[in-house]
């Protein structure tokens, strides 16, 4: 008998937001396992740190947070090694991913190596674009909305093709794109209907219509809600704090 292997999604931050069965899980396996950066704490880990009850063995995932490209199979081969001795051993493990874990989630990498081998359960969680729209109290999309979301680091021509096609856009993993990404919302004429999460469920929360943005460089938790339907959305979102 091997252990299963458990996927669970986190959410984007508040640890309010988990899910009860992703919290059930997570209080009762034996091992849990998270990605960490080389430098600094684990954002996944410190969601889950509220509901954890110790005593747990813990594994880290290290993957390095820099531009330059790193070898990022070696570091998920080690990680399914490490993983797959517990599950051998009869030990279910619970690796922790933020957000959903099959929406750019890490996960996806060790079920792609483990899932065949062994009994697996991915549990999903609240998508940071979904607790953005919240916190925006705007919607995401609607009716026959189309809903495109977009990668900051795309060409700018991709990105002028996709949103012209939409009606509702989410734009993620901003980061030092972040200027050449409004200007474009700029030229497009969408300034109006766009807004800026950044950390979004977490006390750090910022929340702003783009045209207030004072920076010119956006951390990696943040992101772009252009919904098309008025203007209206934008000129009234809910004061600061008031969703958290």
């Amino acid at each position: 008998m091997t252990g299963t292997l458990y996927g669970l999604g986190l959410g984007p931050g508040d640890p309010e937001l988990m899910t009860l069965k992703a919290v059930r899980i997570l209080k009762s396996v034996p091992v849990i396992a998270w990605p960490a950066p080389d430098t600094g704490p684990s954002f996944a880990r410190e969601i889950a740190a509220p509901h954890l009850p110790g005593g747990q063995i813990e594994v880290a995932i290290v993957v390095p947070m820099r531009t330059e490209r790193f070898p990022a199979q070696d570091v998920y081969d080690r990680a399914a090694d490490e993983i797959s001795a517990h599950l051998d051993a009869g030990r279910d493990v619970a690796v922790l991913c933020e957000g959903d874990p099959f929406f750019y989630g890490s996960f996806m990498y060790l079920h792609e190596r483990l899932a065949h081998r062994y009994p697996t359960l991915v549990v999903p969680g609240v998508s940071s674009m979904m607790a953005a729209a919240s916190a925006a109290g705007r919607p995401l999309a609607a009716r026959n909305d189309v809903l495109s979301v977009l990668p900051g680091p795309l060409s700018d021509a991709e990105l002028t093709n996709r949103i012209n096609s939409a009606g509702a856009v989410a734009i993620i993993k901003i980061g030092r794109h972040f200027k050449r990404l409004r200007t474009l919302i700029e030229d497009l004429n969408l300034t109006p209907h766009a807004v800026y999460v950044e950390r979004v469920s977490l006390a750090a929360q910022r929340l702003m219509p783009l045209s207030e943005v004072p920076d010119d460089t956006a951390p990696y938790f943040s992101m772009i809600l252009i919904y098309k339907g008025g203007e209206d959305w934008v000129a009234n979102l809910p004061s600061p704090g008031s969703q958290l």
